[in-house]
């Protein structure tokens, strides 16, 4: 919960202001996100006894932080393009369209996809030692002792160490948060081919590409079959019911997915839909107390939240990278697909996993494309 609402929550809050939200309605943004990423975690988790996680699209943030701040639109326009992207991802969903593209990208390159996501959020802990070497070593530290003595609780050692280190630097500003519930501010929509083609497209672009992709890599990657089409179609109606209240675009989640589908999260992989269910209620809790969220925010150091999100992803990186390259056949396109997804490339305004995926594949093509041969006719 941590991991999924600070990383991100700046660029939320980023993209409500550049589209003139007052601060009650981004208030209201994380009531309806909350609650939406909240209830489609908890209760598929609930219903399926398996790990279902969902997130805000992030890229889809950004879009709307850079699209609004240039194109000059109002709450109304672009809670009306929430709207046309919501039916555009249950369109999506029910027709099974993604879920059979999906089907037909190999194991070895899902692992690459999903090993490229995470591995930026290893890196950034690490990179985290030259602004606060203290705090991240004794995350570390914490990190390699938990996961020799008790394996399963080694992320909570790490969160405990980091806020304990933090809290003893003077670092965590928690009294500073306003601990108030959230009212939800109805927003009536307005539609327009100008909100359609510069906010509603974009913004289904980049949730099924940089989201629902990697989101979909995560969880073949952990072992589970879920029913992909239903839950695509299940974010989608969430965004259309909240979305007047701020909710742009709710996606499967990959990053919050990696950490608990892994083995940290049980030992038992039919067990770890607790995980997923404790995480979507804490969510809802969140979503209680949205207008806090930006308190919370200022309340961790960023160091301590890479960190955790970093070390937490070490063990699903590592499954990731063993599932890519253990076959020689394609080893090569996996690892062109690391690569890319890895290196944050933005081409058209879709990102690295998509640009990933695609690149895998021609080098997959180039490599094992062989022509049929016309059988002779008798």
């Amino acid at each position: 919960m941590l991991v999924g609402f600070t990383s991100s929550v700046a660029i939320v809050f980023q993209a409500a202001q550049s589209l003139g939200a007052t601060p009650a309605q981004s208030a209201s943004w994380m009531w309806a996100l909350g609650w939406g990423m909240g209830l489609t975690s908890l209760l598929p988790s609930l219903w399926l006894r398996k790990p279902v996680m969902i997130a805000w699209s992030t890229p889809g943030a950004a879009v709307l932080a850079v699209a609004g701040a240039g194109g000059g639109f109002g709450m109304a326009e672009a809670t009306g393009a929430f709207i046309v992207c919501a039916v555009l991802i249950v369109i999506a969903g029910a027709s099974g369209a993604f879920e059979r593209v999906m089907e037909r990208i190999p194991m070895p390159l899902a692992g690459a996809l999903l090993a490229g996501v995470l591995a930026r959020f290893g890196l950034d802990a690490f990179a985290a030692l030259q602004s606060s070497l203290g705090l991240v070593l004794a995350m570390l530290a914490a990190y390699l002792l938990g996961r020799r003595l008790w394996p399963r609780y080694a992320v909570v050692g790490v969160l405990a160490a980091g806020i304990a280190v933090a809290a003893s630097a003077g670092k965590l500003q928690v009294g500073a948060v306003q601990w108030a519930f959230t009212t939800p501010v109805f927003t009536a929509p307005e539609f327009s081919w100008r909100a359609t083609v510069s906010l509603a497209l974009p913004l289904f672009i980049v949730t099924m590409a940089s989201q629902n992709l990697p989101g979909v890599a995560a969880i073949r990657a952990a072992g589970y079959r879920l029913p992909i089409s239903n839950l695509i179609t299940l974010t989608g109606i969430a965004t259309l019911l909240l979305a007047p209240f701020g909710a742009f675009a709710l996606n499967l989640a990959a990053i919050t997915a990696a950490i608990c589908m892994g083995r940290e999260a049980h030992a038992d992989p039919d067990r770890r839909w607790v995980a997923a269910a404790a995480c979507g209620a804490l969510y809802c809790v969140v979503g209680v107390f949205g207008a806090a969220v930006s308190g919370l925010l200022a309340a961790f150091p960023r160091e301590l939240v890479v960190a955790v999100a970093g070390l937490a992803l070490l063990g699903t990186i590592g499954a990731g990278l063993a599932a890519a390259l253990q076959d020689d056949a394609y080893r090569d396109a996996a690892l062109i697909t690391f690569l890319v997804t890895l290196s944050g490339l933005k081409l058209f305004g879709v990102g690295s996993p998509f640009w990933g995926v695609v690149a895998g594949a021609v080098a997959l093509f180039v490599q094992q494309w062989r022509p049929r041969r016309e059988q002779p006719r008798p």
